[in-house]
């Protein structure tokens, strides 16, 4: 009896080591192709790995990051576009709400889930939609307070806090007052860009919104040190040749305003 017990505990490890190789296996090549920026393909090695066990949290945000990139890339010229992109938007917040339910003293699910809501902010219109910019602020703080990420998550966590505090910084203090919204201050902003620089330089999309940020406040020389680092940086990210055009376009403007 003893003996055929112990075979069976044997069986059964086996198993769920096997299971457990083949989720960590379909992960990997996921990552593989979001790292080549094909993420419809990486969704598919995503959803394989959920069949295996769909309660682990790092699988979860990544199904939230795919759900996220794809629907930033969705065409949306009519409306039936804009609905199944903000409909994937919703999927990808749902896998992010499930990875910060099953770890809530992680920072990367409150990270990807401050990612997602930033995007259906900018999607609806950040003054439209208050209370979802108020939660990427408190999801990026949550996940620096428990600073418990990789360099590259916990520096994106700073720009996606730096880049919050941007873009609503573009209105009037008393407009973003009476939104709910006056604690967004470009200063705060300046602070986080810098910081995610120096944590994960190299990084052209950090560089980039750095610069389009010391523009605004006429720090023209600085801003020029910026987009020629971006300029000088390898692409990372599947929008950079994009933002790099953008970069040639403003260092012009710099130029001509330090001459």
């Amino acid at each position: 009896m003893k003996t055929s017990g112990f075979f069976t505990a044997l069986i059964i490890a086996l198993f769920f080591s096997t299971v457990g190789v083949a989720q960590s296996n379909y992960i990997a090549k996921g990552d593989s192709l979001t790292e080549a920026f094909k993420d419809n393909e990486a969704l598919k090695y995503y959803l394989l790995a959920a069949k295996v066990d769909s309660n682990n949290w790092q699988l979860q945000w990544r199904l939230s990051r795919a759900y996220s990139n794809i629907a930033a890339h969705m065409p949306h010229e009519t409306s039936e576009e804009e609905d199944q992109q903000y409909a994937t938007y919703q999927i990808a917040l749902k896998h992010a709400n499930k990875a910060v339910q099953l770890a809530p003293n992680k920072s990367v699910p409150y990270l990807r889930r401050a990612i997602t809501n930033g995007r259906i902010a900018l999607f609806k219109g950040v003054f439209s939609v208050g209370g979802v910019v108020t939660k990427v602020r408190d999801d990026c703080l949550k996940s620096l307070k428990l600073n418990n990420g990789s360099v590259y998550d916990m520096a994106l966590t700073h720009y996606i806090l730096a880049r919050t505090h941007a873009k609503l910084s573009e209105k009037w203090k008393p407009a973003l007052s009476v939104l709910g919204l006056g604690w967004a201050d470009i200063d705060t902003a300046l602070v986080h860009y810098k910081k995610a620089i120096e944590m994960y330089p190299g990084y052209i999309m950090f560089y980039y919104d750095y610069a389009r940020a010391l523009y605004r406040e006429d720090e023209y020389k600085k801003a020029k040190e910026m987009l020629l680092k971006a300029l000088g940086s390898k692409v990372q990210e599947r929008d950079d040749p994009v933002r790099l055009k953008e970069a040639k376009e403003l260092l012009k403007e710099v130029v001509d305003e330090l001459e």
